[in-house]
Protein backbone atom coordinates (compact mmCIF):
# COMPACT_ATOMS: atom_id res chain seq x y z
CA UNK A 1 0.00 0.00 0.00
CA UNK A 2 0.99 3.39 -0.32
CA UNK A 3 0.42 5.85 2.08
CA UNK A 4 -0.44 8.96 0.88
CA UNK A 5 -1.32 10.74 3.94
CA UNK A 6 0.38 13.97 4.72
CA UNK A 7 0.61 15.59 8.27
CA UNK A 8 -1.25 18.93 7.29
CA UNK A 9 -2.76 21.25 4.34
CA UNK A 10 0.66 22.91 4.43
CA UNK A 11 2.14 19.76 3.51
CA UNK A 12 -0.74 19.11 1.07
CA UNK A 13 -0.03 22.13 -1.08
CA UNK A 14 3.44 21.99 -1.85
CA UNK A 15 4.00 22.71 -5.30
CA UNK A 16 1.62 25.13 -5.36
CA UNK A 17 2.76 28.17 -7.90
CA UNK A 18 1.68 31.15 -9.80
CA UNK A 19 -0.77 30.62 -12.86
CA UNK A 20 -1.81 27.08 -12.13
CA UNK A 21 -5.02 25.94 -13.09
CA UNK A 22 -6.75 24.82 -9.54
CA UNK A 23 -10.29 22.28 -9.44
CA UNK A 24 -12.28 22.82 -6.59
CA UNK A 25 -15.29 20.76 -5.24
CA UNK A 26 -18.25 21.62 -3.98
CA UNK A 27 -21.76 23.31 -4.81
CA UNK A 28 -22.68 26.39 -3.80
CA UNK A 29 -20.68 25.61 -0.04
CA UNK A 30 -21.25 22.52 0.30
CA UNK A 31 -18.69 20.52 0.05
CA UNK A 32 -15.97 22.82 -0.49
CA UNK A 33 -12.40 22.02 0.65
CA UNK A 34 -12.47 24.78 2.79
CA UNK A 35 -8.82 24.02 4.36
CA UNK A 36 -7.34 24.07 1.28
CA UNK A 37 -9.14 27.51 0.30
CA UNK A 38 -7.65 28.84 3.33
CA UNK A 39 -4.32 27.75 2.39
CA UNK A 40 -4.14 29.31 -1.04
CA UNK A 41 -5.36 32.52 0.66
CA UNK A 42 -2.52 32.47 2.86
CA UNK A 43 0.08 31.18 0.41
CA UNK A 44 -1.33 34.45 -1.98
CA UNK A 45 -0.82 32.63 -5.43
CA UNK A 46 -1.94 34.99 -8.05
CA UNK A 47 -2.79 34.89 -11.56
CA UNK A 48 -4.79 31.24 -11.12
CA UNK A 49 -7.47 29.63 -13.28
CA UNK A 50 -9.93 28.39 -11.17
CA UNK A 51 -12.56 25.34 -12.31
CA UNK A 52 -14.98 24.94 -9.75
CA UNK A 53 -19.06 25.13 -10.54
CA UNK A 54 -19.74 28.72 -8.18
CA UNK A 55 -16.89 30.67 -6.73
CA UNK A 56 -18.73 30.68 -3.50
CA UNK A 57 -20.14 33.60 -1.16
CA UNK A 58 -18.23 37.51 -0.89
CA UNK A 59 -16.45 36.44 2.14
CA UNK A 60 -16.10 32.46 2.33
CA UNK A 61 -15.10 30.03 -0.18
CA UNK A 62 -13.72 30.86 -3.60
CA UNK A 63 -14.81 34.10 -2.65
CA UNK A 64 -11.82 34.72 -0.15
CA UNK A 65 -9.47 34.50 -3.29
CA UNK A 66 -11.73 36.94 -5.74
CA UNK A 67 -11.65 39.18 -3.05
CA UNK A 68 -8.02 39.21 -3.00
CA UNK A 69 -7.14 39.34 -6.81
CA UNK A 70 -5.93 36.12 -7.05
CA UNK A 71 -8.03 34.14 -9.39
CA UNK A 72 -7.18 35.44 -13.11
CA UNK A 73 -9.93 33.33 -14.71
CA UNK A 74 -13.25 31.32 -13.15
CA UNK A 75 -14.30 28.30 -15.20
CA UNK A 76 -17.62 27.50 -13.90
CA UNK A 77 -21.73 27.55 -14.61
CA UNK A 78 -23.26 29.54 -11.82
CA UNK A 79 -22.34 33.33 -10.17
CA UNK A 80 -25.41 34.29 -8.72
CA UNK A 81 -24.71 33.99 -5.13
CA UNK A 82 -21.11 36.04 -5.25
CA UNK A 83 -21.54 40.11 -5.75
CA UNK A 84 -17.42 40.50 -6.27
CA UNK A 85 -17.44 37.76 -8.87
CA UNK A 86 -20.34 39.78 -10.54
CA UNK A 87 -18.66 43.25 -10.20
CA UNK A 88 -15.14 41.55 -11.35
CA UNK A 89 -16.18 39.96 -14.49
CA UNK A 90 -18.34 42.99 -15.64
CA UNK A 91 -15.68 45.92 -15.24
CA UNK A 92 -13.11 43.01 -17.42
CA UNK A 93 -11.07 42.59 -13.70
CA UNK A 94 -11.87 38.58 -14.03
CA UNK A 95 -11.92 36.52 -16.68
CA UNK A 96 -14.86 34.30 -17.02
CA UNK A 97 -16.08 30.99 -19.03
CA UNK A 98 -19.35 29.94 -18.37
CA UNK A 99 -19.94 26.15 -18.95
CA UNK A 100 -23.28 24.18 -18.91
CA UNK A 101 -23.10 22.33 -15.47
CA UNK A 102 -23.65 19.16 -16.97
CA UNK A 103 -20.60 20.14 -19.03
CA UNK A 104 -18.76 21.17 -16.74
CA UNK A 105 -19.44 18.00 -14.40
CA UNK A 106 -18.43 15.93 -17.33
CA UNK A 107 -15.10 17.75 -19.02
CA UNK A 108 -13.97 16.61 -15.12
CA UNK A 109 -14.86 13.33 -15.55
CA UNK A 110 -13.56 12.86 -18.90
CA UNK A 111 -10.20 14.11 -17.41
CA UNK A 112 -10.61 11.88 -14.70
CA UNK A 113 -11.29 8.47 -17.31
CA UNK A 114 -8.67 9.68 -19.70
CA UNK A 115 -10.69 11.06 -22.30
CA UNK A 116 -9.39 13.62 -24.43
CA UNK A 117 -13.07 14.84 -25.75
CA UNK A 118 -16.50 14.04 -26.09
CA UNK A 119 -19.70 15.64 -28.07
CA UNK A 120 -23.13 17.08 -26.43
CA UNK A 121 -25.98 18.72 -27.23
CA UNK A 122 -25.69 21.00 -24.47
CA UNK A 123 -25.18 24.59 -25.77
CA UNK A 124 -25.31 23.91 -29.51
CA UNK A 125 -26.62 26.70 -31.49
CA UNK A 126 -25.55 29.45 -28.89
CA UNK A 127 -21.96 31.24 -27.74
CA UNK A 128 -20.72 28.10 -25.83
CA UNK A 129 -20.49 26.18 -29.25
CA UNK A 130 -18.94 29.26 -31.02
CA UNK A 131 -15.14 28.21 -32.41
CA UNK A 132 -15.77 24.48 -31.47
CA UNK A 133 -15.94 21.72 -33.85
CA UNK A 134 -19.79 20.41 -34.18
CA UNK A 135 -20.76 17.13 -35.43
CA UNK A 136 -24.07 15.52 -36.21
CA UNK A 137 -24.91 12.23 -34.83
CA UNK A 138 -28.13 10.35 -35.87
CA UNK A 139 -30.03 13.70 -37.04
CA UNK A 140 -29.24 15.60 -33.24
CA UNK A 141 -26.17 18.18 -33.53
CA UNK A 142 -23.15 17.81 -30.88
CA UNK A 143 -20.82 19.85 -29.71
CA UNK A 144 -16.81 18.50 -29.15
CA UNK A 145 -15.69 19.46 -25.47
CA UNK A 146 -12.09 18.98 -24.44
CA UNK A 147 -11.89 17.56 -21.00
CA UNK A 148 -10.16 20.06 -18.36
CA UNK A 149 -6.52 19.70 -17.51
CA UNK A 150 -5.55 21.02 -14.23
CA UNK A 151 -2.77 20.55 -12.51
CA UNK A 152 -4.31 20.34 -8.89
CA UNK A 153 -7.48 19.10 -7.88
CA UNK A 154 -8.56 19.94 -4.74
CA UNK A 155 -11.72 17.87 -2.77
CA UNK A 156 -13.71 17.37 0.42
CA UNK A 157 -14.85 14.16 1.82
CA UNK A 158 -16.73 12.70 4.68
CA UNK A 159 -13.70 10.08 5.32
CA UNK A 160 -10.87 8.58 3.79
CA UNK A 161 -7.71 6.96 4.81
CA UNK A 162 -3.69 6.53 4.42
CA UNK A 163 -4.55 4.77 1.09
CA UNK A 164 -6.75 7.79 -0.60
CA UNK A 165 -10.20 5.85 -0.37
CA UNK A 166 -12.57 8.46 0.44
CA UNK A 167 -16.07 8.58 1.15
CA UNK A 168 -18.37 11.31 0.83
CA UNK A 169 -21.59 12.36 2.49
CA UNK A 170 -25.22 13.26 1.36
CA UNK A 171 -25.29 16.53 -0.93
CA UNK A 172 -20.95 16.84 -0.91
CA UNK A 173 -20.91 14.10 -3.52
CA UNK A 174 -21.45 16.70 -6.17
CA UNK A 175 -18.55 17.72 -8.11
CA UNK A 176 -15.91 16.51 -5.97
CA UNK A 177 -16.41 12.53 -6.77
CA UNK A 178 -15.42 13.45 -11.00
CA UNK A 179 -12.40 15.97 -9.98
CA UNK A 180 -10.41 13.14 -8.37
CA UNK A 181 -7.90 12.32 -10.24
CA UNK A 182 -9.07 14.54 -13.36
CA UNK A 183 -5.28 16.49 -12.56
CA UNK A 184 -1.72 16.12 -12.08
CA UNK A 185 -2.39 16.01 -7.96
CA UNK A 186 -5.65 15.71 -6.46
CA UNK A 187 -5.21 16.33 -3.24
CA UNK A 188 -8.26 15.16 -0.61
CA UNK A 189 -9.00 17.21 2.66
CA UNK A 190 -11.86 14.44 5.07
CA UNK A 191 -13.43 15.31 8.32
CA UNK A 192 -12.46 11.64 9.29
CA UNK A 193 -9.40 10.23 9.13
CA UNK A 194 -9.61 6.08 9.45
CA UNK A 195 -7.40 3.41 9.48
CA UNK A 196 -6.88 1.40 6.41
CA UNK A 197 -8.92 -1.75 6.13
CA UNK A 198 -12.04 0.07 8.55
CA UNK A 199 -13.90 1.37 5.25
CA UNK A 200 -16.32 -1.01 3.88
CA UNK A 201 -14.93 -1.37 0.29
CA UNK A 202 -18.71 -1.53 -1.50
CA UNK A 203 -19.25 1.59 0.21
CA UNK A 204 -16.17 3.38 -1.25
CA UNK A 205 -16.96 6.36 -3.62
CA UNK A 206 -13.63 7.05 -4.70
CA UNK A 207 -10.61 4.35 -4.98
CA UNK A 208 -7.41 5.53 -3.79
CA UNK A 209 -5.92 5.20 -7.28
CA UNK A 210 -7.58 8.67 -7.79
CA UNK A 211 -5.88 10.61 -5.12
CA UNK A 212 -2.23 11.51 -4.75
CA UNK A 213 -2.28 13.40 -1.06
CA UNK A 214 -4.84 13.39 1.72
CA UNK A 215 -5.26 14.61 5.04
CA UNK A 216 -7.37 15.21 7.75
CA UNK A 217 -8.80 19.00 8.11
CA UNK A 218 -9.63 20.79 10.52
CA UNK A 219 -12.61 24.10 11.95
CA UNK A 220 -15.00 23.32 9.17
CA UNK A 221 -17.55 25.66 9.49
CA UNK A 222 -19.96 24.09 6.71
CA UNK A 223 -21.77 27.34 5.94
CA UNK A 224 -24.95 27.32 4.44
CA UNK A 225 -25.89 30.19 1.35
CA UNK A 226 -29.18 30.83 1.81
CA UNK A 227 -30.61 29.27 5.24
CA UNK A 228 -34.44 28.98 4.90
CA UNK A 229 -36.64 27.71 7.72
CA UNK A 230 -40.06 27.46 8.63
CA UNK A 231 -42.07 30.04 10.04
CA UNK A 232 -43.95 28.91 13.20
CA UNK A 233 -47.32 30.22 13.25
Amino acid sequence: MINKKVNNVQEALVGVENGMTFMLGGFGLCGIPENAISELVKLDVREVTCISNNAGVDDFGLGLLLQNKQIKKMISSYVGENEEFERQMLSGELEVELTPQGTLAEKCRAAQAGFPAFYTPAGYGTEVAEGKETREFDGKMYVLEPAFKADFAFVKAWKGDAAGNLVFKGTSRNFNPNMCGAATITVAEVEEMVEVGELNPNNIHIPGIFVQRIFEGKNYEKRIEQRTVRKHN
